[in-house]
């Protein structure tokens, strides 16, 4: 039987005793010992006080034989006869832990660790690379861990238990000292009834005394009747006035002291119950103690665990690595054994030959000993002669053992050399082996930091184009030679590094794209919407599947620059052409989330990108075609030979036409251009005559065919200005390709997010129910119903989301009892407005809250708080929220429009697989149709939890990752290549 952890309370009968142990209450209960009921009063005043004496009495006698009932049901109930654990567990030593140690746990304790333990099955099935030791001290922490929680639940149940019932005690105090108030009351009332009984005695004794002294009988004088006797006084004759008067008093009297003992019985009592309550007391600060004790041993094994978890995955590794050399190993051991087996027999051999060369020896004196007698007799000569012939037989014979013995030792000599010779060989297989395998224990961050490296000493002239390719090259397919360069030349110089390098130098072939982002946003550093998550998201993809990927953006003084690792300025500066003059540019160089990075600062006067925001400048058509021409100087100037310049939305739209007109000519020709235009509302139209600034042709390009806007002839659209486009958009279809986005399924995993203050998984959705209480106290709102569904929305508050649908969703969702949490500012000056006025009619509310700006941390609590998320997009071309909202178990309520209709699937759609419904949909961008989403989707959180518990479980489940979107990138890229490579082969 495992030795339990056990704490008792003597004093007030509790016990607490493991996983396994009973409890029992015998808590003590006030009683008041009544008086016998009075008689019927001579003043109504004293009867009345009586009578509800009497009455409390009673009713406190009734109160305590039901609670002496209860506590005798309750006390039966919890000793019931359970074999031979209740009687260990009663017999338990008082305030006795056992120390958690691998001893005093028995095998019952082992058998009921969690058979899913993942750690420990992986080690007790692992095979003897592991130590046993250590496999031994994870048991035992696991099992200290499970006593430790065991008795932690226990004692926190009865601590609770306990202070209910002090403060049951303290109530039944209260209501003792009251009676005691009431009590005292009483005896006043009794101490005036004595002295009014003391001045009837008087009177008493006063008529005796006339009476006597006026002679015998009995007398009337003044009005007042005079007895003889006191017997005379009480017997049945007596007036009965006096009578019933007299005996009023004495029963009172005696019920008064009656009262009396019964109050100081009870006095005293309380004072022994109050004596219980402080040793009680103490016993629960000492459990108080206890139980941080506890905590503290408990966090201490978890941190161990930790630590016995990673060793755990490193000796997995090494299991991996091992188990490969004991296959090389155990080839050997068979070639050594075969060849041990060819020397044992040799040398068994030898022995033999020596033993033989003993007889010889011998022979050889008996034949000397022989030749002595040679002459004496001709038996001894037949003898020499036959002793010859067997010496010759001999001879013969150990000249063979000889030749075998020396092929044996040959065979032996060649074994020996051949397992030598598949060592090395095996050593130097291992070896190259280990050099050519890309380095795949290095973050991403190193590679870019590699990079930049190399696109820096090649901007700074120390470098050729054609060294810095071949460098590129290597760090692209991860070589282990240049790694192992880069830490041997950490400590010196710049020059000792870059000759380092250029000895690694060797022709290198890539199977991977060089890709190239030029944009605006990228997340975290620099994000406004969904242009930079997509950036992000899509470049970590495709350096996943093997690609040379590198973003290029302006340098914002607003940018997030803690989320930008090794940043530095290059000490060389790029000059691009606008407004008929050269412009320098700083280029900065750092690492995001470990991709390579290049950040563009222009030195204009204007301070271009010095400006507080990322949009919303009136000269932002400046702004960005300055960037994009300086981008592509910094392509042609670094030497950079990119498959791929993918350019995204309005703002690098200039770069197509720049690169075919301008830049191709000068050699930077090696690209096919992508342009992905991720919302058409957005296109950046401006005069005709802007577009000369950057040194565009505008009469070339103010075409129908080329980049002039088809609503008005005298300006141009940067949208239209990929080459071989044309005024129609639905004309050349087929040139266009529609990719739904994916989402960062590392930055967007609720099971790792740092941003939450509790973790979760869809097996696990503890976590989001913590999260969301813990949003609702940050945010001011209630958080007394657990089960009030919350409803949130993160978006730009502009007229494509359908503000007028969100705003009417905040009222919506008041009404069908739920709170509502929105995160979002709008650039539309009136409807910014518009949504403060009613942030601040809602700013003391219980339910409703808008946080009118862009937090990023605030944005992953409220996608893990709430159970609905409304999107109500008048168009979206793709959209994120959708798929967010789903990967933290937030339920979509969005309208079927572009993206949206495309990722969310009505559950109540029987037109749509089973498998496939994941949220709620309306068609009508009106009121009436989000009403009924809205409505549908309340109905079943509140009205089927499990099977909302389920739908949050598969929604969570569902893969939005960039997987599958950058394999259609990737598609497209190479497509692309190939017929741009098929085009120039002669």
């Amino acid at each position: 039987m495992a030795v339990r952890l056990t704490t008792w309370f003597v004093s007030q009968g509790i016990s607490i005793s493991g996983s396994n142990s009973r409890r029992s209450h015998s808590n003590p209960r006030f009683s008041f010992a009544s008086s016998s009921p009075a008689s019927s009063s001579s003043s109504s005043s004293s009867s009345c006080k009586l009578r509800h004496r009497n009455l409390s009495c009673t009713c406190l006698q009734k109160r305590q034989r039901a609670r002496k009932k209860s506590s005798q049901e309750q006390s039966s109930a919890d000793f019931l006869p359970s074999g031979e654990e209740d009687s260990e567990s009663e017999t338990a030593s008082v305030g006795m832990i056992p120390l958690l140690n691998s001893e005093s746990v028995s095998d019952d304790d082992v058998n009921t660790i969690n058979s899913n333990d993942s750690i420990s099955n992986a080690l007790t099935t692992s095979d003897q690379a592991v130590p046993s030791d250590l496999v031994g001290m994870i048991r035992n922490a696991e099992k200290n861990i499970l006593l430790l929680n065991q008795a932690r639940v226990s004692a926190l149940q009865d601590l609770d238990k306990i202070l209910s019932e002090k403060e049951e005690l303290q109530g039944e105090m209260n209501a003792l000292e009251m009676r005691l108030a009431e009590t005292d009351a009483r005896i006043r009332v009794a101490a005036q009834e004595k002295v009014r009984m003391e001045l009837l005695g008087d009177h008493l004794n006063q008529m005796r005394n006339e009476q006597n002294f006026n002679g015998d009988g009995a007398e009337t004088s003044n009005g007042v009747e005079i007895f003889e006797s006191e017997s005379e006084l009480f017997n049945e004759e007596a007036p009965l006035p006096y009578k019933s008067s007299i005996n009023s008093l004495v029963a009172n009297l005696s019920s008064l002291r009656l009262e009396n003992v019964s109050l100081r019985n009870d006095i005293q009592e309380l004072r022994e119950q109050l004596s219980n309550m402080k040793n009680t007391d103490e016993r629960v600060v000492m459990l108080e103690k206890q139980r941080s004790t506890l905590d503290s041993a408990l966090k201490d094994l978890e941190s161990k665990l930790v630590v016995s978890q990673e060793d755990v995955s490193k000796l997995s590794n090494l299991k991996v690595e091992c188990k490969g050399l004991w296959e090389k190993v155990e080839n050997l051991q068979v070639l050594l054994d075969k060849s041990t087996k060819q020397a044992d027999q040799a040398i068994i051999v030898l022995q033999q030959n020596q033993e033989i060369r003993k007889k010889v020896d011998k022979l050889e004196e008996s034949l000397e000993k022989a030749n002595v007698y040679k002459e004496s007799s001709e038996k001894m000569q037949q003898y020499n002669e036959l002793m010859q012939q067997k010496i010759k037989l001999m001879e013969d014979r150990l000249q063979r053992s000889d030749e075998e013995i020396h092929s044996y030792v040959q065979l032996y000599q060649e074994s020996v050399e051949e397992f030598q010779d598949t060592l090395n060989t095996l050593k130097e297989e291992s070896k190259r082996r280990v050099m050519d395998e890309p380095v795949d224990d290095m973050p991403w961050e190193f590679w870019s930091r590699l990079l930049l490296i190399i696109d820096g000493w090649l901007l700074e002239k120390k470098i050729s184009i054609d060294d810095a390719k071949a460098l590129r090259e290597m760090v692209w397919k991860r070589d282990r030679r240049i790694h192992d360069s880069y830490m041997a030349c950490k400590e010196k110089n710049v020059n000792e590094a870059v000759t380092t390098f250029l000895r690694l130098i060797s022709s290198q072939t890539s199977s991977g794209l060089h890709v190239v982002h030029i944009a605006a946003e990228m997340a975290p550093v620099a994000k406004v919407g969904g242009l930079g998550d997509v950036v992000a998201g899509l470049s970590k993809a495709l350096q996943k599947k093997g690609h040379l990927v590198e973003i290029i953006l302006p340098k914002y003084d607003c940018m997030d620059y803690d989320r930008v690792r090794d940043l530095r300025a290059l000490d060389v500066a790029v000059e691009s052409y606008f407004d008929g003059r050269l412009f320098k540019n700083k280029i900065w160089v750092g690492t995001v989330e470990g991709l390579p990075v290049y950040f563009i600062e222009p030195l204009h006067p204007d301070k271009l990108f010095w400006r507080g925001q990322f949009y919303g400048e009136r000269d932002d058509f400046k702004r960005f075609s300055f960037f994009s021409r300086a981008a592509l100087e910094l392509l042609l100037q670094a030497g950079k030979k990119p498959d791929i310049i993918h350019c995204h939305d309005w703002q690098t739209a200039f770069v197509a036409p720049l690169y075919w007109d301008l830049y191709a000519p000068k050699g930077l020709n090696s690209a096919r251009i992508c342009f992905t235009c991720h919302n058409f509302e957005y296109q950046g139209t401006a005069p005709a005559s802007d577009l000369a600034s950057c040194g565009l042709d505008v009469g070339q390009l103010n075409r129908p065919d080329r980049m002039q806007d088809n609503s008005a002839h005298d300006r141009i659209n940067p949208v239209k200005g990929g080459r071989g486009l044309h005024s129609t958009l639905n004309f050349h279809s087929k040139k266009f390709v529609g990719i739904l986005n994916g989402i960062d399924a590392d930055a967007w995993n609720p099971a790792t997010d740092a941003y939450l203050k509790v973790q979760y998984t869809a097996n696990d959705l503890g976590g989001k129910a913590e999260n969301k209480e813990a949003i609702r106290k940050s945010l001011g709102l209630s958080y007394a119903d657990v089960r009030r569904p919350l409803v949130g929305c993160i978006t730009r508050l502009v007229p494509q989301k359908g503000v007028h649908l969100i705003r009417h969703a905040i009222y919506r969702t008041l009404e069908l009892g739920g709170q509502f949490v929105l995160l979002g500012s709008s650039p539309v000056h009136h409807i910014q407005k518009e949504f403060e006025a009613i942030a601040n009619h809602f700013q003391s509310h219980d339910h409703i809250r808008l946080i009118l700006k862009y937090d990023e941390t605030l944005s992953h609590s409220i996608y893990a708080a709430s159970d609905m998320f409304i999107i109500p997009s008048i168009f979206e071309p793709c959209g994120l929220t959708q798929m967010i909202a789903m990967r933290y178990g937030s339920i979509p309520i969005a309208r079927k429009t572009g993206g949206l209709n495309d990722s969310v699937f009505d559950v109540d759609d029987d037109t749509v697989p089973l498998q496939f419904r994941n949220g709620y949909s309306f068609l009508s961008p009106d009121e009436q149709g989000l009403n009924g989403a809205l409505e549908r989707a309340f109905n079943h959180y509140l009205s089927k939890p499990e099977s909302w518990r389920q739908l949050v479980q598969k929604d969570m489940n569902i893969d939005f990752s960039w997987d599958t979107s950058a394999s259609q990138y990737e598609e497209l890229y190479s497509k692309s290549v190939a017929r741009a490579r098929a085009t120039i082969r002669p």
